[in-house]
């Protein structure tokens, strides 16, 4: 959100509340692959209403993941029987949005965790926009997962400085979608972006859901503090 704000002073930047308590929340590819049992959307809904009180006007939940249907659609019910004011976003339409004004046409490869993936949740939201869309075959997206869950190499495990072995991992799958005609890549998953740090890759745009996401808060809030994309 800094970094897409038009600020040349501290002051220049918009109020953020920023709630991060991973301790409350289940997995989310955990439950949805049924590993699981607690369905996170319920400290996700306790949480935004943590933050409604706290004074927050629009919020997002930075994870893909959390927003398939089983978890989000839960979240949306329960936050409908609270007494509340703050707006939620959904992180995959507001995604599918971007992508349909900026990249109008364009067949996309989804890169994102097995649960997103068995879910069917860019695919069907990106078809709603009428974007083309294709996910890595189950060879490959086992490599996609364990390059954000191995315990010895994954992302999460190994963000700082991410492993050569995930980023290559990731890399190849990249190829075999631009072999099978991709023409942008989303890097649906909140860890890929400490991988994937380019713009571009194998000539391939990268779309980053969450700087998507962090642009359409600053959209709601303060449209005149959005930066113009580069």
């Amino acid at each position: 959100m800094i970094e897409e704000t038009i600020a040349s002073k501290d002051q220049d930047h918009l109020p953020v509340l920023l709630s991060s308590q991973p301790h409350r929340i289940a997995d989310r590819t955990a439950y949805l692959l049924g590993e699981e049992k607690e369905n996170p959307a319920f400290a996700l809904k306790d949480i935004i209403l943590e933050l409604d009180r706290a004074g927050a006007t629009v919020a997002a939940v930075p994870c893909n993941t959390a927003h398939a249907p089983a978890i989000f659609d839960v979240v949306r019910e329960e936050l409908a029987k609270e007494k509340h004011t703050i707006r939620l976003l959904h992180l995959v339409e507001e995604t599918a949005k971007f992508i349909h004004v900026n990249f109008q046409g364009k067949k996309v490869g989804v890169l994102s965790t097995t649960g997103t993936r068995n879910t069917g949740l860019y695919k069907n939201i990106l078809a709603q926009f009428g974007i083309d869309n294709i996910a890595p075959e189950d060879t490959l997206q086992d490599k996609v997962h364990r390059a954000i869950y191995d315990e010895t190499y994954g992302i999460k495990a190994c963000s700082s400085p991410v492993s050569i072995k995930a980023r290559e991992d990731l890399l190849e799958v990249i190829a075999s979608l631009k072999e099978q005609g991709a023409q942008v890549i989303v890097l649906a998953c909140t860890e890929l972006p400490l991988a994937l740090t380019e713009k571009v890759y194998l000539d391939l745009p990268m779309v980053d859901p969450n700087r998507v996401l962090a642009r359409a808060l600053i959209s709601q809030v303060a449209p005149q503090k959005l930066k113009p994309l580069t």
